[in-house]
């Protein structure tokens, strides 16, 4: 009706600093990096073998950017993620490593409705917007745990 282009965005699990891993709506990265802080043991909702494309905000910020700026993009939907997929035992393994502790999760009965397995395919984003992540998983928990460090989380 106003001829205004648009683009449309899918975020894959965003994650970063100022996450509140209090809030209801919490992902589980920073549910499971101030549990780890504090020398508890992280809550898994099922067996911890449902996987999902971990995506840093910077990632994100970056993809929008992009996006606003790309030429021939109007009307398109576009995923903005990593591409790759970690299951969430794995997520623990690797945030209890960068923290240095070595607790094991809890495991909780499986949640309704939750999804095993999300990835993003992210050649579109490539090809219409040379998007490539600049920030992979390992580093971006890096960056979360820093900053949970530095802001009471523990």
């Amino acid at each position: 009706m106003y001829e205004l282009e648009t683009v449309s965005l899918r975020y894959f699990n965003v994650f970063g600093p100022r996450q509140d891993p209090n809030s209801q709506y919490s992902a589980a990265i920073p549910r499971f990096i101030q549990a780890l802080l504090a020398g508890e043991r992280p809550v898994i909702y099922g067996d911890g073998e449902q996987s999902r494309d971990f995506t840093y905000v910077q990632n994100v910020v970056e993809g929008s950017l992009m996006a606003c700026t790309a030429p021939g993009v109007a009307g398109e939907v576009i995923n903005v993620a990593c591409g790759e997929r970690v299951t969430l035992n794995q997520l623990v393994r690797m945030i209890s490593r960068l923290i240095g502790t070595d607790r094991e999760p809890m495991y909780a009965p499986r949640r309704a409705g939750d999804v095993l397995h999300s990835q993003a395919a992210i050649s579109k984003a490539g090809r219409l917007l040379q998007y490539k992540p600049t920030v992979g998983l390992e580093e971006g928990l890096r960056r979360t745990i820093e900053w949970l460090r530095s802001n009471g989380a523990s």
